[in-house]
């Protein structure tokens, strides 16, 4: 993948690129929704990543292309906010002027490659921000931190492209350790490495969700309502995760639907999501499996994120003897995550059992497969400065 951002970079620019940077997607365990509630998550990254290839430009511009589209595009980003993908590229500019982290001008050509799928549920927007965070400030000889390209990517898509995200993605992108999940405390962004035992599944339903609009931002506000809501019982009360467990009797008296039952899955993936990275230090993969299982119940039925055809792909795992299945991503469509045990004879038959019976149902319930893909943990955001004779160092 960097290979194909730095030859579409020299391919429409005509010169080499300066810095080449990639960041990866990332599948969630637990902690559906509780990011932009300050509760924890337990993400994992992937080894699918987004990669960008930069170099200098007119001031105040960028200059983009993408193997996506191969559209290019010129956008004075100062003036107005750009359409599609480049308002992305766009915020994060904006982030790293605002703190002298912006290469000289505040213009950068940029070449994109990515095999990230968009609106999957596996943070395509975040793995191109914080790529794009670490391509654009190592340019300007700026060394930023993995916590720094986090809270610029974050700001650039929250602040300025309007979605209404957690930090949980980038976070993510930026800090992800091969062979472990990532606990993530959104409130105070402490973070912690766990190991990763079990092997997982990917399972892309081929169903596609626009974040910026409707359902996530909806959400969001239910549970700011709800927040509102309770703090006349707990006054002190900033995040709807730090609600009390033992208090659920008297959150389910003080809201009403849809805020109470939005607020109960919240409080119950928050308890799941700190229990399961418990059960993930002592390798008890089974009990960890069955809280994959009640956190897809709980997305679908109190949270109504899921979609049928996330349902049908949980069920069938389910049946085929998979340790555990959940939606990953937000929900509305995109992927299930599938939790297999540590080994199965080292003959994939446990595996292979339980594709075939998730392509089996869902090919007769939509006349079509799915894409299923093993996950392999992977690491962060990394870069590397370009020399001349294209030889560089890593960042």
């Amino acid at each position: 993948m960097i290979g194909n951002a730095s030859a579409l970079f020299r391919a429409t620019f005509g010169v080499a690129p300066r810095v080449v940077a990639s960041a990866p997607g990332r599948v969630n365990l637990l902690g559906e929704h509780t990011d932009y509630n300050g509760g924890p998550v337990l993400p994992v990254a992937t080894a699918l990543r987004t990669t960008v290839a930069v170099g200098p430009g007119d001031a105040g511009v960028l200059e983009l292309i993408s193997t996506r589209d191969g559209e290019r595009a010129r956008v004075a980003w100062r003036d107005a906010r750009p359409a599609g993908w480049g308002a992305y590229l766009a915020g994060v500019m904006r982030e790293l002027d605002a703190t002298g982290a912006a290469p000289a001008g505040a213009g950068a050509r940029v070449a994109v490659a990515s095999d990230v799928p968009v609106g999957a549920g596996l943070a395509s927007s975040a793995a191109l921000t914080v790529a794009a965070a670490q391509a654009l400030s190592l340019l300007a000889g700026v060394r930023l931190s993995p916590r720094q390209l986090a809270g610029a990517a974050f700001r650039a898509e929250h602040d300025y492209v309007g979605v209404g995200c957690g930090i949980m993605d980038q976070m993510c992108a930026a800090l992800a350790r091969p062979g472990h999940a990532l606990l993530l405390e959104c409130a105070s962004l402490a973070a912690r490495h766990i190991p990763l035992p079990g092997r997982l599944l990917l399972v892309d339903t081929g169903t596609r969700h626009e974040l910026t609009r409707g359902a996530l931002n909806e959400r969001r506000a239910e549970c700011e309502a709800a927040v509102a809501r309770l703090k006349l019982e707990l006054p002190e009360l900033v995040w709807l995760a730090s609600w009390p467990a033992r208090w659920l009797p008297r959150l389910k008296r003080a809201l009403p639907e849809p805020l109470r039952s939005r607020a109960l899955h919240v409080v119950g993936e928050t308890a799941r999501t700190r229990f399961g990275a418990q059960l993930l230090t002592r390798g008890r993969m089974r009990r960890f499996g069955e809280l994959l299982y009640e956190a897809h119940e709980s997305c679908r039925r109190l949270y109504e994120c899921s979609a049928p055809e996330l349902d049908v792909v949980v069920a069938a795992a389910r049946r085929a003897g998979a340790l555990g299945a959940r939606l990953t991503g937000a929900g509305w469509g995109g992927a299930v995550l599938v939790l297999l045990g540590k080994r199965d004879g080292g003959k994939g038959k446990g595996e292979a059992k339980v594709s075939k019976e998730i392509r089996r149902a869902f090919a007769a319930e939509y006349g079509r497969e799915p894409s299923i893909t093993r996950v392999r943990p992977s690491g962060g955001a990394r870069g590397k400065i370009v020399t001349e004779r294209g030889a560089g160092h890593v960042c």
